[in-house]
């Protein structure tokens, strides 16, 4: 049984590393602050009561820029039992994840510094903490937008990035480079085995219908009949990786034997235009009344998305992407629709 702590557990990936591993059959302690997530929503409430059921780890309440909430949930991981208030014991933790930051435009707008904090202040509790444990491999979920609003395309890890260090997407842009930057540190002058995987534009269940993100909006929107919103002409393009294989390539990285060294690129690399995601939707709902509607291009917005795959490609052997992205938005929308988020039934 190995022994993992996920931050940001509650929230759309990390919930779904938390189930990965309790399916592993490891002990499990997430840590999450609930600012963009709802600790009544239906996956945590699932996770929570698997949780329960087999006695294998825990989901806490609490913000990894706060040490002592943090380091509680080392503990628990290293004792597999209760915490021990006040006591020091050998933190034995096998894997940390690093989850936990805001994700969408109109989240990290609306939680600017908290956004910075968790970013810097945060990760830098995560390193030190997984610093003190023997053995512990952790995995710093970075992002694409570190490369901005790309000049070249696809984008390779070895791309500096184009991106505005003074504009309203600053705050998770610079702040996950920051991050980036403290793993950097922490691997070079302390030995620490920290992997940095950028991911790329991923959805699916457990996604927050409100989140802003254009796959989410776009379901929401047509399957509930209002106005589908698109920025801009809707040549801008994104490339869309489904959760399960986004996770997938994520723990594929966690197994390798040695650190890679260097950021890795994990998503899906099939590119598509906003106007081609927009009729993918509506094909799914073919009785829904909605009709596009054009809006403004929120500043900063990037005009091209899409990852260069070839280094997890050449690192990890059999990992590609699988779920077209029809079935995957299928699958989104048939989860909201037994949810009761959306009120019209997709059809395949």
């Amino acid at each position: 049984m190995n022994s993992v702590v996920i931050s940001g557990a509650a929230g759309f990936l990390g919930s779904h590393m938390m189930l990965h591993h309790m399916q592993q059959g490891d002990f499990v302690v997430g840590i999450d602050n609930y600012c963009t997530s709802d600790p009544d929503s239906e996956h945590v409430l699932k996770i929570k009561t698997a949780l329960k059921d087999s006695g294998n780890g825990i989901l806490l309440h609490g913000d990894i820029t706060n040490y002592s909430e943090v380091s509680e949930a080392f503990r628990i991981a290293s004792n597999k039992s209760v915490a021990v208030h006040g006591v020091a014991v050998p933190l034995e933790v096998d894997t940390v994840y690093n989850f936990a930051c805001p994700a969408s435009p109109p989240q990290y707008d609306r939680l600017s510094m908290q956004t910075l904090d968790t970013c810097y202040v945060g990760t830098k509790n995560v390193l030190n903490l997984a610093k003190l444990c023997k053995k512990a491999t952790v995995l710093h979920a970075s992002t694409s937008e570190v490369y901005g609003d790309p000049h070249v395309s696809p984008q390779p890890e070895t791309y500096w990035g184009h991106v505005n260090s003074f504009g309203p997407r600053a705050c998770y842009d610079e702040g996950k480079r920051v991050a980036e930057s403290l793993c950097y540190d922490f691997q070079k002058r302390s030995d620490l085995d920290v992997r940095i995987v950028r991911i790329f534009n991923t959805y699916g269940p457990h996604m927050d219908p409100h989140d802003g993100r254009v796959v989410s909006n776009f379901v929401r929107q047509v399957g509930n009949d209002e106005p589908i919103t698109v920025y801009g002409s809707g040549n801008q393009t994104r490339s869309f990786c489904y959760v399960s294989d986004l996770i997938a390539g994520i723990t594929s990285v966690v197994s390798l034997a040695a650190n890679p060294g260097h950021p890795v690129n994990v998503g899906n690399s099939c590119e598509f235009t906003v106007n081609e995601l927009t009729a993918i939707v509506k094909k799914l709902f073919p009785l829904s009344r909605s009709k596009v509607t054009h809006s403004p291009l929120p500043k900063d917005d990037p005009r091209q998305r899409r990852p260069d795959l070839q280094r997890i490609n050449f690192l990890v052997s059999g990992w590609q992407p699988e779920v077209t992205l029809k079935d995957g938005v299928y699958n989104l929308a048939n989860y909201w629709y037994k949810l009761g988020v959306i009120k019209n039934r997709p059809i395949q």
